[in-house]
């Protein structure tokens, strides 16, 4: 389904839909359905084997009109260009929207990383890290962990662009290992402020959280972190997947079980359990239940299946998982779509939490990086709430109005140089 549809058509539908709403400036609109610069490199890499592959990898700044370009970087064989961009575009309103002094900007290397020697994964990264080193920067653009890619990771990319430049500097990347100037809480951060979304939305519509059922797309750090907290809140979690397979059953599964089998790089195809049912992503996708959260990769709602859904609640934990016909759908059916570039937010917050706490060598405690990022998830929640309702509009036309204002009045006021 995903690979039948371009993301960057689909971000560019996205900015029509709301500047049509907001009146936004022709001008305005054709800055912003446009990238401000991406490169494209050839990463050769020699296999344990001794053999060499050449790899593509691609760096993409849409907007640093607000600040540095912040973005991740994903390792995935169905990675291109259009899709890099795409989600260089949703960093960019997601920073602004939290009201973060970023821009957006995203990474990927074409690869399946599971092919792959973590000898040979390190050399993939340090090579791509070589290859983008003047593009990105504490005060340019700040990659961070994505799609097969984690702490580890980033910890090569900062070796690699401190030794470069002579001295070490952790700023340039977030998401790292504590010991090395990480911050604690990055990693669940992104589940964790999907929960303070739900939450939030749960107060609005009189829904008891614990009551609910759960759907989830996806069981790696962010489908799985959401899983984890919402298992021990008490909802029932009634099917989960993976790339390989979803895995269902009606009277919940058991999240902990299921956490440490898949933290060992199992496939849930593996997992040996008789009460549970295996079951195909489209059917997942349709289970009867209170809350469905797509938290894989994107375009996974789309108008074919749109009018099958039997949730309450879409939490986008992935990035585009909804296309903008399917959205038009679910808002006509009264279902409440909380939109990636809030619901996924808490990744992106945390990092910027991590990036000020490098730049001052000063680190905070857990408690109060959670109170901070509680605290701008909700005043953003709160705003879009407000301009939904109020206006009638979906609560994802809300969101990009709050972040393409904002962006509109940047460009503005910098005005077009020359």
């Amino acid at each position: 389904m995903s690979e039948e549809i371009n993301p960057l058509e689909v971000v560019r539908k996205q900015i029509d839909i709301v500047a049509k709403e907001m009146q936004l400036k022709p001008n305005i609109k054709k800055f912003l359905k446009r990238i401000e610069r991406a490169l494209i490199v050839s990463i050769p890499i020699k296999m344990d084997d001794g053999s060499i592959r050449v790899f593509e990898g691609y760096r993409v700044q849409h907007s640093t009109i607000r600040g540095p370009g912040k973005g991740g970087v994903r390792f995935s064989p169905n990675v291109d260009l259009d899709e890099v961009k795409a989600l260089a575009m949703w960093m960019t309103f997601k920073t602004s929207l939290l009201n973060l002094p970023l821009g957006g900007a995203k990474g990927g290397v074409k690869v399946n990383p599971r092919e792959l020697s973590k000898n040979e994964l390190e050399r993939l990264t340090r090579r791509y890290t070589a290859e983008i080193i003047n593009f990105i920067g504490p005060d340019l653009d700040i990659p961070a962990p994505d799609m097969n890619t984690n702490a580890q990771t980033m910890a090569w990319i900062m070796d690699v662009y401190s030794m470069q430049k002579g001295r070490t500097i952790p700023g340039v990347v977030t998401g790292k290992p504590v010991e090395i100037g990480g911050s604690v809480g990055r990693e669940p951060a992104t589940g964790m402020g999907l929960f303070f979304v739900l939450e939030a939305l749960c107060g609005k519509l009189g829904l008891d959280l614990k009551s609910l059922s759960i759907v989830i797309q996806g069981f790696g750090n962010v489908g799985g972190t959401i899983a984890e907290i919402l298992y021990e809140k008490g909802c029932k979690i009634i099917a989960v997947s993976d790339i390989s397979t979803g895995i269902y059953s009606k009277d919940g599964l058991n999240i902990k079980k299921l956490r440490e089998w898949a933290s060992k790089g199992n496939y849930l195809k593996d997992y040996k359990e008789e009460k549970y049912e295996f079951i195909t992503n489209d059917h997942l996708l349709t289970l009867e239940c209170d809350v469905l959260i797509p938290a894989a990769i994107e375009n996974q709602i789309t108008e074919k299946n749109a009018r099958d859904l039997k949730c309450k609640i879409v939490l986008e934990g992935a990035n585009g998982p909804t296309t903008p016909e399917a959205d038009k759908i679910l808002f006509e059916r009264g279902i409440h779509v909380i939109p990636d570039i809030l619901a996924n937010s808490g990744g992106v917050c945390v990092s910027y939490f991590e990036y000020i706490q490098d730049i001052n060598s000063y680190f905070w405690k857990l408690d109060r990086i959670n109170i901070e990022l509680k605290r701008i998830l909700i005043e953003a929640f709160e705003e879009v709430y407000k301009i939904a309702t109020t206006r009638k509009l979906p609560l994802r036309v809300a969101a990009y109005i709050i972040a393409i204002s904002r962006l509109a009045k940047a460009i503005e006021l910098r005005g077009i140089f020359p």
